[in-house]
């Protein structure tokens, strides 16, 4: 089965079951820059959905245009059944919308523990007024708060024994499994990440892929997943949609967007469109979608 290779394609080939996230005909212009041409995407509860494509495809673009930083021109967005198009970016993340980001964003001088508690807080209740007076509803809100981190994320991602760290003196890969808990404190109905391996070692992503394995198959979260190492894509993606100038040239299965000629000729130029099969065979060129 040969993989879908454009926009229209991809609307007759819709997620099974309703999707969580329906992105359709995003149009985002910086000027004179078009960054998204008219993107169409699904993601499906429980399923990681990967977004791939060459350096400048608009990836980020589209995931602050999903998280509410940039306002797209045309198109609508669409989470949990409702039309978050014009939804302040505290009201997405208050409906479930988590991400991380491509360089880490941490306070530096805090701990880990703080840094992981700071995702919760679309869930407590106390206001700036009763907050004045802690030993009360916001002390009770916090203790909380901070059993079920500690239970609930710093325990899941083996971090217990760094929590009273500060973020600064941790190595660049558990920084960013610091920063994946922050999310993961939010609840989330959908996860978004962005290069979530960007500059780790092999050890470092084979325990990211299966920390996102387990919040996928265990906690049925939604995964909409940026990622340039296409062994990992490959491994985790159910689905698998392909940017290239701000327009989806593929989507399918993972199996089916690596055989897709158009993909192909995006990552290697030119008229190449020989389907690349082997993944070791790629990795040994040093082929990295």
């Amino acid at each position: 089965m040969t993989a879908l290779a454009t926009p229209a394609a991809t609307m007759s080939n819709p997620l099974a079951g309703d999707p969580l996230l329906r992105v359709d005909g995003l149009h985002l212009s910086f000027g004179g820059i078009q960054a998204l041409g008219g993107v169409t995407l699904q993601a499906k509860a429980r399923d990681i959905t990967a977004i791939i494509g060459p350096n400048g495809a608009g990836k980020t673009s589209l995931f602050n245009a999903i998280s509410g930083f940039y306002r797209p021109q045309q198109g609508r967005i669409r989470f949990a059944g409702e039309d978050i198009s014009r939804t302040p970016t505290a009201r997405r993340a208050a409906k479930g919308m988590a991400r991380t980001f491509q360089n880490v964003a941490l306070f530096r001088g805090l701990s880990v523990l703080d840094n992981v508690k700071l995702g919760g807080h679309t869930r407590l209740q106390a206001n700036p007024l009763t907050a004045m007076w802690y030993f009360g509803r916001a002390q009770r809100e916090e203790t909380r708060l901070r059993a079920e981190i500690e239970r609930d994320v710093i325990d899941f991602l083996e971090i217990d024994h760094i929590r009273h760290q500060p973020v600064a003196a941790l190595s660049y890969g558990l920084q960013k499994r610091v920063e994946l808990a922050r999310a993961l404190a939010m609840q989330p109905k959908l996860l978004m990440l962005d290069e979530p391996v960007a500059g780790m070692n092999r050890e470092e992503t084979e325990d990211m892929a299966r920390f996102i394995l387990d919040i996928q198959e265990e906690r049925g979260i939604a995964v909409l997943l940026i990622e340039h190492d296409m062994g990992l894509v490959m491994d985790i993606a159910n689905h698998v949609v392909v940017l290239n100038f701000g327009h989806v040239i593929g989507v399918g299965t993972p199996s089916e967007v690596r055989t897709n000629p158009e993909v192909v000729r995006a990552y290697l130029g030119g008229d190449f469109v020989k389907p690349i099969v082997p993944d070791a065979a790629a990795q040994a060129q040093g082929i990295a979608l």
